[in-house]
């Protein structure tokens, strides 16, 4: 069995323990993000903007790793050679969340999420230029199948189609494929230690979109919607961490197809809590996805094992 020169506390990440928890956490952190979301709108009805929980969940969760850290006397100290990755991974963090909360400014929330979701087909084509094998017809299909079921869960309308939204759209879905092979080649640096200094780089951007765009709400403000707040912050907090843990143990173009996963959890999560109805054709495109997933799941198995393995 070949071994990976990658190590947890007490064990050998082999190629076969990442197989069965990537995927897996990768998965969850999907459902997580798209159960954030229902919650998220929740709370909008209150006035509390997805700006404002934005910059308090990313404050709370710098101080959450800071004193995890402290308690648990675990360095926070980055591995040399992994500084240029993580500073390219909060950077991208920011340009995602900026991005793409600007585009729906200028195009629907249906059309702007359509046009992000091409992201798991840009982290394909990028495969094969960054050691990630060669780009299979079997992959390409995948990736079809999981693009299809997201427009028939998302049910776009194409109408008012600002270039301005359209073009920060698609540069959100960009800084996020960049993202997962940051976070992929950063195997080195603990979650706990990328999840603290990516909060230190996302945190000023996050405070200055707030104030730009009408300033934050207050903790009083948060307090008129509390179960809502709770649960979106739950939510994206867990999702992120599950995030930065799957991308170091799955590959960068399988975690992209599962991640379409998101927007099916999202809109199962607002059937449930907000009472928007769920079509036939949301459901079958749903299905899909679930399909897509299961799918490029068992083509990664045959797949070459994760780069960096050595004998």
């Amino acid at each position: 069995m070949r071994r990976l020169g990658v190590q947890e506390p007490g064990r050998v990440l082999t190629v076969s323990s990442l197989a069965r928890n990537g995927p897996l956490l990768t998965f969850g952190a999907a459902a997580c993000y798209g159960f954030n979301v229902a919650f998220a709108r929740l709370a909008s009805f209150e006035g509390i903007s997805g700006t404002s929980l934005v910059a308090y969940r990313v404050a709370l969760l710098l101080i959450a790793a800071g004193a995890l850290a402290l308690v648990a006397r675990r360095s926070l100290a980055v591995p040399r050679g992994d500084w240029g990755r993580l500073a390219l991974l909060g950077a991208t963090s920011v340009v995602v969340g900026i991005a793409y909360l600007s585009s729906v400014t200028f195009i629907p929330v249906t059309v702007a999420v359509m046009i992000f979701y091409i992201y798991p087909a840009l982290i394909l084509l990028a495969g094969p230029f960054l050691g990630e094998g060669r780009l299979t017809p079997a992959l390409l299909a995948v990736a079809g199948l999981a693009f299809t079921g997201v427009v028939l869960v998302i049910g776009p309308a194409f109408v008012g189609l600002d270039p301005r939204g359209l073009a920060l759209a698609a540069l959100a879905a960009v800084a996020t494929a960049v993202q997962f092979y940051a976070a992929a080649a950063t195997r080195r640096t603990s979650l706990l230690t990328k999840v603290f200094w990516i909060q230190v780089i996302v945190l000023p951007a996050s405070l200055a979109i707030g104030a730009l765009t009408g300033g934050l709400a207050t903790p009083a403000d948060l307090g008129r919607a509390p179960v809502a707040v709770l649960l979106a912050t739950v939510g994206h907090t867990l999702g992120f961490c599950l995030q930065m843990a799957a991308l170091t143990r799955t590959r960068p173009g399988l975690a992209g197809l599962i991640f379409c996963f998101e927007p099916v959890a999202a809109a199962v999560t607002a059937a449930f809590v907000l009472g928007e109805s769920l079509t036939p054709v949301q459901a079958f495109g749903g299905a899909l996805v679930l399909a897509a997933i299961g799918l490029s799941v068992s083509v990664e198995q045959r797949r070459t094992p994760v780069q960096g393995a050595t004998p």
